[in-house]
């Protein structure tokens, strides 16, 4: 009889702490790639913002001749 409770008690004891253990372990690997994912989305959004920007200063576009125009007065009035 004691010999059954022994194992048992044992038996549970092995299960927490492997449960434990793989809470542990899959808690940090959720982490990390919360982290990956976080990374990712910052880095993919500024590629995406230097893109929209380069695109609005291209040649012919109304940003870039209103920006040229400017250029233009400008060393005008300071000659």
């Amino acid at each position: 009889m004691g010999r059954a409770v022994l194992t048992v008690v044992a038996g549970v004891a092995v299960v927490i702490g492997v449960g434990w253990l793989a809470v542990n372990l899959l808690q940090a690997l959720v982490g990390v790639f919360a982290y990956l994912l976080v990374g990712a989305v910052v880095v993919g959004g500024g590629v995406y913002l230097y893109g929209r920007a380069k695109r609005s200063l291209a040649p012919g576009t109304r940003n870039q001749r209103r920006i040229e125009a400017a250029v233009r007065t400008y060393r005008m009035r300071n000659r």
